[in-house]
């Protein structure tokens, strides 16, 4: 794996976060999208992508090209965001998101998510897949 992960000074998985935790950490940071710097928020999208979603989606400058494409792009800066219920099964989550983006556009999101069994990242909540509902 090349050297952008983590990305430096950005929230980091820990195994006090919950599911909901997670996604809330990831849909903020995404609100604000170059704060504190540019690309931040994707950053910390990244850093709470699971190994096997890096693996489909990194590294992180590809994975910056696939956020601010058309299907993600709603996330990047948006106005709103309007979270459900997390769906719970065991070692496995998801989570729907509708985002209203800076353009008007509003899409609902599914953050697919699990825990860790192993690795660095033990007992953390990482989001395995983000699909448009």
């Amino acid at each position: 794996m090349a050297d952008d992960y983590p990305v430096a000074d950005l929230p980091m998985p820990d195994p006090s976060y919950g599911p909901a935790e997670v996604v809330d950490i990831q849909v903020d940071a995404l609100a604000t999208n170059d704060d504190p710097f540019e690309n931040a928020g994707i950053g910390t999208a990244y850093n709470f992508a699971s190994p096997g979603n890096r693996r489909a989606t990194g590294p992180f400058d590809r994975f910056v090209r696939m956020v601010t494409g058309p299907q993600y792009a709603p996330m990047v800066d948006h106005v709103e965001a309007t979270p459900g219920p997390v769906e719970r099964d065991g070692r496995t989550a998801e989570r729907r998101v509708t985002l209203t983006g800076p353009d008007g556009r509003t899409v609902t999101y599914v953050f697919g998510l699990s825990e860790q069994s192993s690795g660095r990242f033990e007992g953390c909540w990482l989001t395995d897949r983000v699909l448009v509902e």
